[in-house]
């Protein structure tokens, strides 16, 4: 059983479920919000459409295990929703509703569709809304009713029914991944507050343009990591990294004996509370697109300064997937040369681990050493970014995001690929 957290309808809700236990059966047989209809069981009919984090999203298909932290709407949360009254009404007086199976999804649908966009034709409806089926009605009424609402859109605060940009799926319907955020819909001069509205979006689109440009400006320089061969012994995988540093070897171990300022630097890895006597909390949070994972445990740390060498043990277990890791790093820094007046420092990094449950798939795979490869670059850039900022500048904890490492990796072999071909 996993232990998921999530707000359903504004309430709070703690639960245990299955793996494999369906957002839509959670819903209906643990919650008994049976508004939420269960048609084909495929994600194809509609009918079991909710909101997940403001996003509509087929929750037969998504499982509950995977809304922890979500915030879920489904049709009984509507209530004293202005739009979602409003279609209602339209939907009775336009008959568009005969069985009323898929009338909830519909209508979360219509709702959806209405809040972001306007001014559409009766065949743009029908495209748009095409994700939802109904088997009673030809479809006649229930595009009627939307067009009747969404010609009175203005009268609704639509900036306020805007969602967030991360969400667990994208509304359905063709070309769904084209559509423009909500928070940048343009909307009607007419409508109360829309010059506020405009505004904020001008200001939060200005904002994102300089945060890009000032990320850009502080684009960490590319080190390069040299790994060694890797050795799988009775579970535990083990193989070694090494790096070079253009600071010399006092200010490096000044930053790398602080944990805390260490666990900053290496992506996904989080500290918990102060180390007292060698001993830490923490976690280690992984994101591969849909699979997140979060090994939570604690640790020791060894720190013999007079070789300028620190180890740090840990096991954890990640809660989701029911997988357990156990590992150790270990790094010495050594004083290689002096180039052009700048002391060169060596890191050599041991690394040995090993992963239990349904995530130790991950661990046989032969894209281990690549992912490796990039973890640790990005950690080497950390570390020489972090010595390269003022002093007493604050270190951002870095986020370890394996999705665009998955692209990275899968880019460069397709390069290595013609490489090798055309240098046959």
């Amino acid at each position: 059983m996993t232990a998921i957290t999530l707000t359903v309808n504004g309430q709070s809700v703690n639960a245990e479920v299955t793996p494999r236990t369906h957002l839509a059966d959670f819903l209906r047989e643990h919650l008994l919000l049976t508004g939420t209809h269960i048609g084909c069981e495929h994600g194809i009919c509609g009918a079991c459409t909710v909101a997940i984090d403001g996003e509509i999203a087929r929750s037969c298909i998504t499982y509950a295990a995977a809304c922890d932290g979500a915030d879920i709407r489904t049709i009984e949360g509507y209530d004293d929703d202005a739009l979602m009254g409003r279609l209602r009404k339209a939907f009775s007086e336009a008959h568009a509703l005969q069985c009323g199976y898929c009338t909830p999804g519909m209508l979360i649908a219509a709702r959806d569709l209405v809040r972001r966009k306007g001014g559409l034709s009766a065949a743009e409806i029908r495209t748009e809304m095409s994700g939802n089926l109904c088997r009673c009605t030809g479809y006649v009424g229930i595009v009627n009713a939307i067009s009747k609402v969404m010609a009175e859109r203005a009268a609704f605060d639509v900036s306020s029914l805007t969602v967030r940009e991360a969400g667990l799926g994208p509304a359905p319907g063709p070309a769904a991944s084209n559509i423009e955020p909500a928070h940048e819909v343009a909307l009607p001069s007419s409508l109360p507050g829309s010059r506020r509205a405009r505004n904020a979006i001008e200001t939060a689109r200005t904002s994102r343009i300089a945060s890009s440009r000032t990320e850009l400006a502080k684009k960490p320089r590319w080190i390069k990591v040299e790994v060694g061969a890797i050795e799988e012994v009775a579970g535990v995988t083990r193989l070694t990294q090494s790096f070079l540093l253009e600071h010399p070897r006092d200010a490096v171990w000044h930053l790398m004996a602080d944990i805390d300022a260490v666990a900053k630097c290496m992506p996904g890895m989080k500290i918990d509370g102060p180390v007292r006597d060698g001993r830490a909390t923490g976690r280690m949070e992984i994101a591969l697109g849909p699979i997140k994972a979060s090994f939570a445990g604690e640790g020791t740390v060894a720190t013999f300064p007079a070789e300028f060498r620190q180890v740090i043990t840990g096991k954890g277990g990640d809660r989701r997937s029911g997988s357990s890791a156990s590992g150790e790093v270990a790094y010495r820094l050594r004083r290689v040369a002096e180039a052009a007046g700048v002391e060169i420092t060596r890191v050599d990094v041991e690394l040995s681990y090993s992963l239990t449950g349904p995530l130790a798939q991950f661990s046989r795979s032969n894209l281990v050493r690549d992912f490796v490869t990039r973890i640790g670059e990005s950690f080497a850039q950390n570390i020489d970014a972090a010595l390269s900022s003022p002093a007493g500048a604050e270190i951002a904890p870095a986020r370890l995001r394996l999705g665009s490492m998955v692209w990275r990796l899968a880019l460069d072999r397709l390069l290595a690929s013609v490489r090798r071909l055309f240098h046959r």
